[in-house]
């Protein structure tokens, strides 16, 4: 693998809990607690191999459609993740960032939320983005209605693609340049519509659960193979 072309952003859909658990038998439940330790696995992948930015779809707006008990496990799950891995995570210099709307989202799955994000302000290693309650059409309604109130009060002249990046959830990490779904559909389902308009895109059938390091080697090394050209020749 090609190390020297690392991307600076890398977004992953983590798709397939569901489908992985059904497919073996178990309840869809289960598929979500498995997927947690693909998740703890690419984040030492990303530490390993010196990336410096993943963003992770933990939580869709339209993942609130799911049944109500399914809804709740994932929850529980991210509370439990945070309870159980929050201090190893600070311990690797890892910064937590959280992408998506909080006004919906449990209020303790809010507070252990606010927890992490404060307590990795000052870590320096691996950003991880966790959009939880995230939808990318969402992202950008809140942008320019942030955009309109300044314009009003004259804060900005004009809104343009600067003024609107500063009102993204994500600001200021830079665009997404890998971005890797998993569960073999090949859609970006309203994640990051805005910082993926020159990503590279890497669809593989395997399901979450089972995106280990070989697949994800397999995707970096497509990545440093892609000729980027952004639009010139």
């Amino acid at each position: 693998m090609n190390m020297k072309i690392i991307p600076k952003h890398t977004a992953v859909i983590m798709d397939g809990n569901g489908r992985w658990a059904t497919k073996s038998g178990m309840s869809r439940v289960k598929g979500h607690k498995q997927g947690v330790y693909a998740l703890l696995e690419l984040i030492d992948l990303a530490i390993e191999f010196n990336l410096p930015c993943v963003s992770l779809y933990a939580f869709s707006t339209e993942n609130w459609k799911r049944p109500e008990k399914e809804v709740k496990a994932i929850f529980f799950l991210l509370t439990e993740f945070f309870n159980t891995y929050l201090k190893s995570i600070l311990d690797k210099d890892i910064r937590i960032l959280h992408s998506g709307d909080k006004r919906q989202i449990y209020p303790d799955v809010v507070k252990k939320i606010n927890k992490a994000v404060e307590l990795s302000e000052t870590n320096r290693g691996l950003t991880v983005n966790l959009c939880i309650d995230y939808g990318g059409k969402s992202e950008l309604v809140r942008a320019f209605n942030r955009l309109f109130c300044k314009l009003q009060k004259q804060e900005i002249q004009e809104i343009n693609e600067q003024e609107i990046e500063k009102e993204l959830y994500t600001y200021p990490l830079p665009p997404v340049d890998l971005l890797i779904r998993t569960g073999g559909e090949k859609r970006l389902s309203n994640f990051l519509l805005w910082q993926s308009a020159y990503a590279e895109l890497y669809f593989t059938d395997t399901f979450w659960p089972d995106f280990g390091k070989d697949e994800f080697i397999n995707a970096l090394d497509w990545f440093a193979h892609r000729q980027r050209r952004f639009g010139s020749v």
